[in-house]
C-alpha cells in the first residue's frame, strides 16, 4: 500500500491520524495523483435556476457551454439537473482547471455575461473555489475511471490504507498533518442591485460524492436501485431541507447528463458545510449517513469483489480568499444565500 498523501505533499505530523499503522482497510480503495507542478485547482459550478422560462434556461446553458471552449477554458466539465427545494428544475455545469491562471483570465468575461445581468427570467449563479492540493483530497472505489477534478490528474494511485474508518477522509487531506481546519468567521452577504455576493469564511468545506450504476448486471441495479438509492435520497434530502442547524448551507443531488442532455446511471450529491468537522459529525453519527452507511455495508457484504457499483468523492477545505459565490434573481435558499444571518 501507499500513503494517500502525495510525497510533495508529505510533511513531518504534528496531529496524530485516527488510527495507527497496523490498521488495513478490508477493501481497496485509491486517491487521484495530480503531476507534481500542479499545487493549485479551479472548480466552478454555474447553476440556472428554471423559475419559469424554459427557453431562456436552455439558451443559457448553451451559452455557458460555448463559453466553456474559449480561450482559458475548463479542461474538463460535466453537467448535471435537479429539482430544488423551491420546485425549480436547475441544471448544474460543473467546470475544472488545473492552471489557476487560466481560470483567472477566463472568469471576468463569463461571470459578466452569466451574473452580470444578460438572463431576465431566470436565476442563475457562480459558485467556485481555488483551493490548493493541501486542502483537497479524493477516494475511489475502483480505477479505470476519473470523475470531477480526478479527470485532470496523472492518473490513480496503488491501494491507500487511509479509508474504511471514521476520520479517513481527513487523514487524506494533506493540511491534517498539522492544521485542525477550523472554520473561522461567518459568511456575510453583500447586495449589489440584482446580484448578491457572498463573503464567505475561512476552511469552509464542499463535498461532491458520486455514484455510478452504469456496470451494473440487471440483478445488482435493481438491488441498488431498491436498496440503496432510496436510502440516500433521503439522507440528500434531510440535508438539503433540514441541514443548516447540523452545519450543511447546502445540498444538492444531481442527476449527471449526457452529451445530448439525456440523464445517465450517474448520480452525486454535492454539500457545502460551514467545516470538516461538521462534515464528520453528520457522517459518523447522524442517523440519516448512518443509514445510508448501514445500506452500502449490506450491499457490499452481500456482492463483495464481484460489485460493479463506482463510487467516489472529492473533498476541498478552503481559505476565505479561495471562495467566489455569487447569484442573481435567485430564490434565498439557493446554495449558499441560505446562509444570511448565520
Amino acid at each position: 500500500m501507499e500513503p494517500a498523501i502525495a510525497e510533495n505533499l508529505r510533511v513531518e505530523r504534528t496531529l496524530p491520524p485516527k488510527v495507527g499503522a497496523d490498521f488495513h482497510p478490508p477493501y481497496p480503495s485509491y486517491v487521484a495523483r495530480f503531476k507534481p507542478g500542479v499545487m493549485r485547482l479551479a472548480m466552478a459550478y454555474f447553476g440556472v435556476q428554471n423559475s419559469g422560462d424554459a427557453a431562456e434556461a436552455m439558451r443559457a446553458d448553451a451559452w455557458i457551454a460555448d463559453a466553456f471552449v474559449k480561450p482559458n477554458g475548463p479542461s474538463h466539465w460535466d453537467r448535471a439537473k435537479y429539482v430544488d427545494e423551491n420546485g425549480f428544475p436547475t441544471t448544474i455545469s460543473a467546470a475544472y482547471w488545473d492552471d489557476v491562471r487560466a481560470f483567472d483570465a477566463w472568469l471576468p468575461a463569463a461571470r459578466a455575461g452569466w451574473t452580470g445581468g444578460a438572463w431576465a427570467n431566470i436565476g442563475v449563479f457562480i459558485e467556485a473555489l481555488r483551493p490548493s492540493l493541501e486542502g483537497f483530497e479524493t477516494l475511489f472505489s475502483s480505477l479505470g475511471r476519473a470523475e470531477g477534478a480526478a479527470v485532470l490528474s496523472e492518473g490513480m494511485s496503488g491501494e491507500i490504507p487511509e479509508h474504511a474508518y471514521w476520520g479517513g477522509m481527513r487523514d487524506r487531506i494533506p493540511l491534517s498533518q498539522g492544521d485542525a481546519m477550523t472554520p473561522a468567521g461567518s459568511p456575510a452577504i453583500q447586495h449589489a442591485e440584482a446580484y448578491v455576493t457572498i463573503i464567505p469564511h475561512d476552511n469552509l468545506c464542499l463535498i461532491r460524492s458520486g455514484q455510478d450504476w452504469g456496470d451494473t448486471d440487471d440483478a445488482e441495479r435493481k438491488m441498488y436501485l431498491t436498496d440503496i438509492e432510496p436510502v440516500l435520497r433521503e439522507g440528500m434530502d434531510y440535508l438539503r431541507d433540514d441541514g443548516l442547524p447540523i452545519g450543511c448551507f447546502a445540498n444538492r443531488y444531481v442527476t449527471v447528463l449526457d452529451a445530448s442532455g439525456q440523464p445517465t446511471e450517474k448520480t452525486y450529491g454535492v454539500s457545502w458545510w460551514r467545516g470538516l468537522a461538521e462534515l464528520e459529525r453528520w457522517s459518523e453519527s447522524h442517523p440519516t449517513h448512518l443509514k445510508i452507511f448501514g445500506a452500502a455495508m449490506k450491499y457490499l457484504g452481500k456482492l463483495g469483489p464481484a460489485a460493479k457499483l463506482r463510487l467516489y468523492h472529492e473533498v476541498t477545505i478552503a481559505r476565505a480568499d479561495e471562495q467566489f459565490f455569487e447569484y442573481r434573481n435567485c430564490h434565498a435558499k439557493t446554495g449558499m444565500l441560505r446562509t444570511a444571518g448565520v
